[in-house]
């Protein structure tokens, strides 16, 4: 009785800085996103996803063969300013028990000067060495209007 006592104490002991860990990154890894979307208000989507686009990552397109590393995303926007119309607000985080790897699911809206366009998205977020979270896995789609989750 005595070792299991024990047992489930150090379990218990053990268990809770690995929630407070996640938490925690889901929490870094939501300002992450908002950060993205602060920059590319100001300064344009391409520029804001490539300042916090992971080395190594995937990114579906539309019709087209997904862009994989970052040098082929410099590579698909050089050239191209990024529209300041389009911003995102995440309405889930979640990270992993390791506090090393995390998404955020959100809502877009892109406002052109004759039309306004919604979407859901996906990003799945990667913490580096340094502490800073970058985004390795980002996509979505459009819907007919806007959605609000249910939370």
């Amino acid at each position: 009785m005595k070792n299991l006592f024990f047992s489930i104490l150090i379990v218990s002991a053990c268990s809770q800085p690995l929630k407070d860990l996640s938490q925690q990154s889901a929490k870094e890894i939501w300002d992450a996103d908002i950060a993205m979307n602060d920059m590319a208000a100001k300064e344009g989507f391409n520029k804001a996803l490539l300042a916090f686009a992971d080395d190594n990552l995937f990114k579906p397109e539309d019709g087209e063969f997904p862009i994989v590393g970052k040098k082929a995303l410099e590579d698909h926007y050089d050239g191209k300013e990024g529209t300041k119309g389009i911003s995102w607000s995440p309405f889930k985080s979640e990270a992993s028990s390791a506090g090393d790897l995390g998404y955020t699911l959100g809502n877009w809206k892109y406002v052109t000067p004759d039309t306004t366009l919604y979407g859901m998205y996906y990003t799945i977020w990667k913490k580096q060495a340094d502490g800073k979270w970058l985004w390795s896995v980002d996509g979505g789609h459009n819907m007919p209007g806007e959605f609000k989750m249910n939370q």
